[in-house]
């Protein structure tokens, strides 16, 4: 059986091909389009995934469709699937099932409580549910606006980002803010006294466009002034007390379970997952890597398998590597095209001995190997790599390439076998859902890289999941006694993560980094 999920219909659209219970393909459409956080019917996405699996559309039994699709009440994009896919299925499968479903049947775990939040979705917001074997199902439900999701948003405008794009922005913020707030969101959030977030909306005032359309009350009980700018230290300060706010609000709606799984667009804050594992509460924690909108076209065909379906075969997501490849052919015929000069490399071990050279030499390497991730997060495949003994490293990557905050770490990658000699970290940095600790004999190495004082972003690499990625973190340890890169994911100025052979030519020319990597074909500057 042959399943075919569309997520993402509003923003972030996806799509996904499962086959007998496995994902074998995932594309986000922003990245095959180059438009970010693209909606409708991911066409371009759905080609993609066709292709890699060699299926034509006639081939598909089912598509699954997640909610919502959109405020048009014409059924044309109906028409036109059935259209396509003539022999198939449609299913319609609700906003935060989908979700669910990407998080707990993609885990490892038998018997989990599964939590998914974000702004709104088909009217709920949020939900808690049990999962057992093949079933799952909801315990609890939030419905919008009643969504901690929907404060950190708007603490995300009034601090002067983009609501719905930007939030990430404000966890890193919090780092280095005092939660002298933190009561006031939590009061906002409904207080100590309700278990369910229930926000209080004398807090906001709808006819104030700008700045979260917080209220004068708000302003008042903050003891500031709403038509001044906040200072600096007012703006990391308030970072801090939301995102305590959200996390105490998230952490008493979670409960308490032997594993937890996440989804929804604030299972993508990785000091909240942090927060969660730290609790106490959970053995394990599992998040769902492309946690958003775009990870709904996985949720979808789980759910119909599963649910729409019945079946009981459970198949958990082995890896993220799940875009587009593109062979040597390809790759030479993009270089050539643009006239560019280039080596090729006859072997993996060339490859590998090539880039660790150059990563010694404090250069800043572009990786381009493999498929493509799914999921916003670079993990060894669409990566930016620099050395962590490369003193300019985290100023280069930030002012040259990546020209973004100060306050934005970069990540580290570390093969599975080293990391416990220089970190303290739990199983969700395989797809860096999550923070590490960094052993005291090691902060001053990664000192550049570190969050608080202890704190890193990590990436711990399985053999298994990505070997090459794997081999070269290894050899990069036995040529510098250290078998750590720092890794940014290989995207330039809000652009979504390179895709082809093509956009990552473009990247590598508009930057400031020093040689790429195409599959087995060398460009320098």
């Amino acid at each position: 059986m042959l399943l075919l999920g569309i997520g993402g219909w509003l923003h972030d659209g996806a799509a996904a091909i499962m086959r007998d219970g496995r994902i074998l393909a995932a594309v986000e459409e922003e990245k095959v389009s180059r438009e970010p956080h693209r909606g409708g019917l991911p066409s371009r996405a759905i080609d993609a995934c066709l292709k890699q699996v060699a299926a034509r559309p006639t081939e598909i039994d089912c598509v699954a469709l997640v909610r919502p699709l959109g405020s048009r009440t014409d059924n044309s994009f109906h028409l036109h699937l059935k259209t396509l896919f003539t022999n198939a299925r449609i299913v319609v499968t609700d906003h935060h099932d989908a979700h669910a479903a990407s998080a707990y049947f993609a885990s490892p775990f038998n018997d989990a409580r599964v939590l998914t939040l974000d702004r709104f979705g088909d009217m709920r917001c949020g939900a808690v549910w049990q999962g057992n074997g093949a079933t799952l199902e909801a315990v609890e439900e939030l419905y919008a606006p009643d969504s901690p999701a929907v404060v950190y948003s708007r603490v995300t405008e009034l601090l002067g980002f983009q609501s719905g794009r930007e939030e990430h922005k404000v966890q890193w913020l919090s780092l280095a803010g005092r939660p002298l707030y933190r009561d006031l969101f939590f009061t906002i959030m409904g207080g100590a006294g309700a278990r369910l977030p229930n926000l209080d909306h004398s807090y906001f005032d709808p006819s104030r466009q700008v700045r979260g359309a917080f209220s004068d009350k708000f302003y008042r009980e903050l003891g500031l002034d709403p038509s001044e700018e906040f200072d600096s230290q007012t703006q990391r300060d308030l970072a801090a007390s939301a995102h305590q706010a959200v996390a105490d609000t998230v952490l008493r709606l979670a409960g308490e379970a032997n594993s937890l799984c996440l989804a929804g667009g604030i299972a993508m804050n990785a000091l909240l997952v942090h927060a969660l594992e730290e609790s106490g509460r959970f053995g394990e924690v599992f998040v769902q890597p492309a946690a958003g909108n775009a990870g709904t076209a996985i949720g979808s065909v789980y759910h119909a398998w599963h649910v729409v379906f019945k079946r009981q075969e459970r198949v958990p997501m082995s890896d993220m590597f799940l875009g587009p490849m593109h062979d040597s052919e390809e790759i030479k015929q993009v270089l050539e095209n643009c006239k560019l000069r280039f080596k090729y490399l006859l072997t993996d071990a060339e490859l590998v001995d090539s880039a660790v050279q150059r990563l010694s030499d404090n250069q800043i390497v572009a990786w381009f190997q493999g498929r493509t991730e799914f999921g916003p997060r670079a993990l060894g495949n669409r990566s930016i790599l620099a050395s962590p003994l490369n003193p300019y490293s985290t100023e280069n990557l930030n002012v040259y390439i990546k020209r973004r905050e100060k306050f934005r770490k970069f990540a580290a990658s570390v093969p599975e076998e080293a990391a416990d000699e220089y970190f303290v970290s739990r199983q969700a940095s395989r797809y860096l859902a999550t923070v590490a600790r960094v052993k005291p004999a090691h902060r001053k190495t990664f000192a550049s890289a570190l969050l608080d004082d202890e704190r890193i972003r990590l990436h711990v690499v399985r053999r298994s999941d990505n070997s090459l990625y794997w081999e070269l973190l290894q050899e990069a340890g036995r040529a510098s006694g250290l078998p750590v890169l720092y890794n940014t994911s290989f995207n330039l100025f809000g652009e979504p993560l390179v895709n082809d052979p093509r956009s990552a030519v473009r990247s590598f020319y508009a930057s400031g980094i020093d040689a790429l990597y195409v599959g087995n074909f060398v460009l320098e500057k």
